[in-house]
């Protein structure tokens, strides 16, 4: 065989292979993966992930301990202590979290028997956190992670009961199965009162049952109606064979808004969405579609346009979690399709009043792509960077010192539904928590 004819056998073979690949792509209602996913960093880089767990702890990629003490309250600060004690390697994630609920279930379950109700309630909660908590090491649909999500179900079904709101279970119609979400009304609320309504989308490793807060929760302090929903890829949705793909985010942006449009508590002109990590992306995409949404605001952001930061350089978990979101265990095929991840056109059609906050050294997206994000919106915008942050952009003296990411959200929201117009400005946040702001176009 000459050199001339064995290149071009090898691009036979190489374009052969790749409609295979493509062949053998196959649209997220399709997919019905086996196994967990197959990911080479994951895998032989598993031994490194271990000693940087053994020498970080629990918190070596994100702020696990600090958000579940935020969410539950002060109560588990001596859980935490002892998650960080038992949590020497990746493996050691679950049992952790699922020793711990089972305590905190039990004395739930014992407070109720004595008819400390508060007791009950909180133990409940904080249950349902740990047993979602253990979920998220496990990558494959098993009778492991099906009797976690029962459990939590379960615990937050009796928190429910006891809560000081109304709390339910909410099922978005989804190309003929159903989203799960959770919605909740404002502490006080009065039948045939309309109040205005958050959408919130979670991060990759955010569960719907975390995001309003057991005390002092901003949204219900104000009055908000709050709808959490794990859309196409999140937590629950894989059980139900429901994996990511953008279009599925359009989809999902237009069903939420039937769903708050036909409840009668829901003022229709005030529909906010909220996102944090990569709820930015997915917020962004079911916006592009349905005008009714009234505002975005965004903490923490994913906007680099296949994410090569965040899958590729990162802790090998978020790309080996995201493969499971996606029902995607062949890593090829995977990086194909995360080239989709990509907001460009859709950033584009979104004309409401848009927040974003970021890190200035967010590891996860690289602060160009979050600049070029917030130019590319058609409405006015504000874009709030913190000197020195990461992607959770807490435990910096820009964040300690400035405006609280969290707290100028809600603020934020309200300013909008009020009426008060918005300026597009660029906001760096120094250390001293000093604010330069410039105009943005």
């Amino acid at each position: 065989m000459t050199r001339r004819q064995l290149l071009h056998t090898a691009k036979i073979i190489a374009a052969s292979a790749a409609t295979a690949l493509s062949a053998g792509r196959l649209a997220a209602a399709e997919r019905q993966p086996i196994g967990a996913p197959v990911m080479r960093r994951f895998n032989e880089q598993r031994w490194a992930l271990d000693n940087i767990i053994q020498a970080n702890g629990i918190d070596w990629d994100q702020g696990r301990t600090a958000v579940m003490i935020r969410n539950c309250g002060a109560a588990v600060i001596g859980d935490m202590a002892v998650l960080r004690q038992r949590v020497k390697k990746y493996a050691d994630i679950a049992p952790a979290f699922e020793a711990l609920a089972r305590i905190r279930e039990a004395k739930a379950r014992e407070a109720e028997q004595d008819g400390e109700s508060f007791e009950a309630r909180d133990n409940y909660f904080i249950a349902a956190q740990y047993w979602a908590s253990a979920m998220w090491p496990i990558d494959e649909i098993n009778d492991r992670i099906e009797g976690y999500n029962t459990k939590k179900r379960e615990t937050f079904t009796k928190f429910m009961k006891l809560a000081d709101h109304k709390v339910e279970w909410a099922e978005i119609p989804y190309r003929g199965k159903q989203l799960p979400a959770i919605f909740h009304l404002p502490p006080g609320y009065q039948p045939g009162r309309k109040v205005p309504a958050i959408v919130m989308v979670p991060g990759m490793d955010g569960n719907k049952e975390k995001y309003v807060s057991l005390y002092g929760d901003p949204w219900m302090q104000r009055g908000f109606a709050f709808l959490a929903v794990e859309g196409p890829g999140y937590w629950e949705a894989p059980l139900r064979g429901i994996y990511t793909d953008v279009s599925g985010w359009i989809e999902t942006g237009k069903e939420v808004m039937k769903w708050l449009l036909a409840r009668p508590e829901i003022d229709p002109d005030k529909i906010v969405v909220i996102g944090s990590s990569f709820g930015s992306f997915f917020s962004a995409i079911m916006m592009s579609n349905e005008p009714r949404y009234r505002a975005c605001a965004v903490t923490g952001t994913c906007y680099e346009p296949g994410g090569n930061a965040i899958f590729e350089e990162a802790s090998p978990t978020f790309k080996r979690r995201f493969m499971f979101m996606s029902g995607i265990t062949d890593e090829r095929e995977f990086d194909e399709f995360r080239k989709s991840l990509d907001w460009h056109g859709y950033a584009e059609k979104i004309r409401v009043p848009y927040l974003i906050a970021g890190g200035e050294s967010d590891e996860l997206c690289p602060l160009e792509n979050t600049k070029a994000f917030a130019k590319a919106l058609g409405g006015p915008k504000q874009l709030i960077i913190y000197a020195d942050a990461r992607h959770s952009i807490g435990g910096v003296p820009s964040a300690t010192n400035g405006p609280d990411p969290r707290a100028y959200q809600a603020k934020w929201v309200q300013a909008r539904l009020a009426g008060k117009p918005l300026t597009s400005e660029y906001w760096f946040v120094e250390p001293s928590g000093r604010i330069d702001k410039t105009p943005l176009s």
